[in-house]
């Protein structure tokens, strides 16, 4: 989320982060040490998702289907999409965990995120690309 830009936000972004998400706890609390670079917001269903109006959505196990339904519905406006549960990666988020215990790595969805609205710090994209980071 940090290295995110939105093109009309003013201040911190909020994530949604569905309550099904493997690393709630570790995306919903501080360390005491540092704040969060953005506003956590617990969310069980899809329609809590759409009152919220999140800059950004953080899926669980909610499959890539259900993740494009959920898209589907949300008003054109840029949107940051993270996922733990779309191996593909190829439809729904643009940015897909891929948990290889004890590696955690990532995949990124082009399309997807060019749609989103949100722009991204090539760095990152980078990180997607390189070996050495799987």
């Amino acid at each position: 989320m940090s290295y995110t830009r939105w093109p009309s936000l003013s201040g911190s972004p909020k994530l949604c982060i569905f309550a099904s998400a493997r690393y709630l706890q570790a995306l919903s609390t501080v360390d005491g040490q540092s704040s969060l670079p953005y506003i956590p917001v617990l969310v069980r269903t899809p329609q809590d998702a759409l009152t919220a109006r999140c800059d950004g959505i953080y899926f669980g196990t909610e499959s890539p289907e259900r993740q494009v339904e959920l898209i589907s519905q949300y008003h054109r406006q840029p949107l940051l999409l993270i996922s733990e549960h779309n191996p593909e990666c190829i439809i729904g988020s643009a940015f897909c965990l891929i948990t290889d215990e004890p590696r955690i790595r990532f995949s990124v969805n082009l399309d997807a995120l060019s749609r989103s609205g949100v722009r991204v710090n090539p760095d990152v994209l980078m990180l997607a690309r390189n070996k050495q980071h799987e």
